[in-house]
C-alpha cells in the first residue's frame, strides 16, 4: 500500500504544532555598511512569502511616507520618513519633528496589529541618540510585540539596552588587506 502525500502550496502557511517565538536581531557598526546584509536578508524572506515590513527613520526626500510605502514584491512593504531631506542632526524642523513621529507612531500600531513577520528599523539607533525617539518607548514596543514578530534593529552606536534584549547581534567590521 502506498501512502500518498499532499504537496501544500507555495502560499500556505505553515503550521507547527508549537509557537515559534520571534527574535530582536541587531545589525550595527561604526560605520553605515550594513543595510546591504539586512535589506538581503529580508527579500529572502519576503521572497518565500513571508510579510516584511522595512522602515527607515532617517531617510527622506522621496515622498514615501506610511501613506505611501514602496512595494518590493507581493510581500515586502518599505516605508521612509516623509521629510524633504535625509535627517543627519538631531535639529529638527516642527514638520520634520512631528513626520518622524508620525511614523514611529504608525510602526508601533502597524507592528502591534501583527500583519508583517518581520520588521526592520533601519537606523533607530541613530533617531534614539540624537533623542528623536525615547529609548525608554523602543524597549517598551520591543516587550510588547506580538510574540511571532522577529525585529532587526540597524544603526551606529547602538544603546547599551537594546543590546541586552537583543537575541543576536551583528557587528560589522571593514578589514582592509594588502
Amino acid at each position: 500500500m502506498i501512502a500518498q502525500l499532499e504537496t501544500p502550496s507555495a502560499n500556505s502557511t505553515l503550521s507547527l504544532p508549537y509557537p515559534v517565538a520571534g527574535l530582536v536581531q541587531v545589525f550595527t557598526s561604526k560605520k553605515r555598511i550594513f543595510f546591504t546584509s539586512v535589506i538581503a536578508q529580508a527579500l529572502r524572506i519576503a521572497g518565500q512569502g513571508t510579510p516584511v515590513l522595512v522602515v527607515q527613520f532617517l531617510k527622506g526626500g522621496i515622498r514615501q511616507g506610511q501613506e505611501r510605502p514602496i512595494q518590493l514584491g507581493q510581500n515586502l512593504d518599505w516605508i521612509r520618513c516623509d521629510v524633504p531631506r535625509c535627517i543627519d542632526t538631531p535639529h529638527l524642523d516642527l514638520a520634520e519633528g512631528e513626520a518622524l513621529q508620525k511614523l514611529w507612531q504608525y510602526t508601533q500600531k502597524i507592528v502591534s496589529a501583527g500583519k508583517y513577520s518581520l520588521v526592520v528599523l533601519d537606523e533607530l539607533s541613530l533617531a534614539i541618540n540624537f533623542g528623536l525617539i525615547p529609548e525608554t518607548e523602543v524597549l517598551e514596543f520591543l516587550a510588547q510585540r506580538p510574540a511571532h514578530v522577529d525585529i532587526i534593529l540597524t544603526g551606529t552606536e547602538m544603546p547599551k539596552s537594546l543590546l541586552d534584549v537583543a537575541d543576536q547581534i551583528t557587528e560589522i567590521r571593514r578589514s582592509h588587506r594588502p
